[in-house]
């Protein structure tokens, strides 16, 4: 099956790509395209997966970089291919040849790019992450390579979708004790249950660290089970594991 790969015309002409599960080797729960070697799939099946993102992205195998992602708020610069997966979860370059990937589940893949400074970023952004700063860690990090945030895109790809995503009192809680106005993101659910709109966060955010240009593409991960991988749908399933989608950007 051929790859499918999702984009933006926002971040056109560079090449990226919101990859979902489609055109991958991988079998069972992880059927499709499973990029994380975190999962319990062979990992020579994933190494095929993503030397077929590599050959998408016009790369080299160890050119496609990525991180040991921990829902963290670090952003680190890279400037050359390695197999080393250092624990951020964002990064960004100014170097031609890389691509920046990162996985995601339900989270926030975040691709950015300031075009006339020829520096790009990726971001994984769960709740924790985005409550911390991840996003605005890394424009602070392109900002280094000589990015103009004002000037930048960003573009946050399939992601967990507000009707999927219930949660409990102390996760509201969590968020209202950073900012009260937060409450906006979050509508009624049954009980004592609530939805938290993790994209409308995202976009907020991104707009309040003065991003030039952000969208969501709109794609909830929970809710189409033949294009992307879930954890909490998975989860709810009560399935042993689950497939991990790639997203990445290029100059």
């Amino acid at each position: 099956m051929t790859l499918e790969i999702l984009t933006s015309d926002l971040l056109s002409p560079l090449r990226h790509g919101f990859f979902t599960r489609r055109g991958g080797a991988s079998s069972g729960v992880f059927s499709g395209l499973n990029c994380g070697y975190g999962s319990s799939d062979q990992s020579e099946i994933v190494q095929i997966n993503r030397s077929r993102v590599a050959d998408a992205m016009q790369v080299a195998p160890d050119a496609l970089m990525g991180v040991h992602q921990t829902h963290s708020a670090t952003a680190i610069v890279v400037d050359a291919a390695t197999d080393d997966r250092p624990r951020a979860d964002a990064m960004v370059t100014a170097t031609p040849g890389l691509a920046l990937s990162i996985l995601t589940a339900d989270c926030q893949p975040v691709l950015f790019a300031d075009t006339d400074a020829g520096v790009i970023g990726a971001a994984h952004a769960g709740w924790r992450g985005t409550l911390d700063g991840v996003l605005d860690a890394t424009l602070d990090a392109m900002e280094l390579l000589g990015a103009d945030r004002a000037n930048t895109i960003a573009v946050i790809g399939p992601s967990i979708s507000q009707s999927a995503y219930e949660v409990g009192p102390d996760f509201m809680d969590e968020f209202l004790m950073h900012d009260r106005e937060n409450t906006r993101f979050f509508a009624g659910g049954t009980g004592d249950r609530v939805q938290f709109d993790l994209p409308a966060f995202g976009l907020h955010r991104l707009r309040r660290a003065g991003i030039g240009t952000a969208e969501w593409t709109r794609h909830c991960t929970y809710s189409d089970t033949d294009r992307f991988y879930s954890y909490r749908r998975a989860t709810h399933a009560k399935e042993a594991d689950y497939g991990r989608l790639i997203s990445t950007i290029r100059l």
